[in-house]
């Protein structure tokens, strides 16, 4: 469905910023993702492929505001016994904590086009304070007359301040899970109004 309106978007200190308003996370041209050190040796990577999210964006880009949930049920690793652990209670805890959230708290400008977005993030019921490193990819207008942007993010945590504390440890030492776990997004927004 086209959106039938003069939307444009705008540009900020030498920055092309998509149009005031309201967006909404285009599902199937985005992925919220993470990867974590698997036996030291390499990294696993998963997906969720249930969520939403909001972005509203303000006249100032820095009043902006972003707010997501997912759907923890939905983890997708490749590996339908390894799914169904990251969902027992040894990780998410999906039975008591299906959802998790993203709310942002503030934006700051850290380059052209970079920005800063510190919110909460919660996870198994236990609400903590993340900042993602944002670029803005792009904005566009889609064959359908609808406006688009474009953005990546990535953020590191560690899972312990979620008590995601899955401790196995290998013969030779160290962690078969690691700790530190880094948060991949890449995303596409539809303005709404």
């Amino acid at each position: 469905m086209a959106v039938e309106n003069e939307v444009t978007s705008r540009t900020v200190d030498g920055v092309e910023l998509p149009a005031v308003g309201t967006y909404t996370l285009d599902v199937a041209h985005t992925q919220v993702g993470f990867a974590v050190r698997h036996m030291a040796v390499s990294k696993v990577r998963g997906r969720f492929t249930s969520f939403d999210g909001t972005l509203q964006v303000a006249e100032d880009p820095t009043q902006s505001a972003l707010k997501v949930t997912i759907d923890a049920t939905s983890i997708d690793t490749r590996d339908e016994t390894r799914n169904n652990h990251l969902k027992s209670n040894d990780f998410f805890d999906v039975e008591n904590h299906p959802t998790w959230t993203y709310v942002s708290t503030g934006i700051a400008v850290a380059g052209k086009g970079k920005w800063k977005v510190t919110g909460d993030l919660t996870i198994r019921g236990i609400t903590k304070p993340v900042t993602l490193d944002a670029s803005l990819e792009g904005v566009v207008k889609d064959p359908y007359g609808n406006h688009r942007v474009g953005f990546s993010a990535t953020a590191e945590i560690n899972r312990d301040d979620f008590e995601v504390s899955f401790g196995a440890v290998m013969e030779a030492g160290g962690l078969v899970v690691a700790k530190k776990v880094t948060i991949e997004i890449e995303a596409e927004a539809v303005y709404q109004a």
